[in-house]
């Protein structure tokens, strides 16, 4: 069964990155959250970027504010896909610096970034990389865009 590690940079980022949690508890697939700050406890990132892969993950999303550092990181330290989230905190720029440390990863250092506050497309995004060589995540990821587009064409029916 595959695991994805939710970080972030501070407790206050949980009610954002809840989201990606919640979203994939609804596709069955394992979660493991923790607070890693790249400012504050360095040791804690190095040790989670460098040991992830050998504790079951399959893909790691990282949510940050501010100068956003987290998600390149630990993409800079682990061998698994990052999913970056960049995390409209009470001192950002509009949320623009955290979009932009997220998103401007040198060449050889990805990190797969969603829109800002975008935590529940990495969820999803998390799932759909889970669901490439899992078919039950598969099944439940073709489940979940289908009832997206029941939504629409019901809310359609009341124009």
């Amino acid at each position: 069964m595959s695991k994805v590690g939710v970080i972030m940079g501070s407790k206050s980022d949980l009610p954002v990155m809840q989201d990606a949690i919640d979203i994939l508890k609804g596709f069955d697939i394992e979660v493991e959250v923790d607070i890693v700050s790249a400012h504050r406890t360095p040791e804690k990132l190095f040790d989670y970027g460098k040991h992830a892969h050998t504790k079951g993950f399959s893909v790691i999303i990282a949510g940050a504010g501010g100068a956003a550092h987290l998600p390149g990181m630990i993409a800079s330290l682990s061998p698994l896909p990052v999913i970056g989230v960049p995390v409209k905190s009470s001192n950002s720029i509009d949320g623009w610096d955290s979009v932009l440390s997220i998103l401007q990863m040198p060449g050889g250092v990805p990190v797969a970034t969603v829109a800002l506050n975008g935590a529940q497309n990495a969820g999803i995004l998390a799932a759909q990389i889970i669901g490439s060589s899992d078919k039950c995540v598969l099944d439940k990821i073709i489940a979940y865009k289908e009832g997206l587009k029941l939504k629409v064409i019901e809310s359609a029916k009341g124009l």
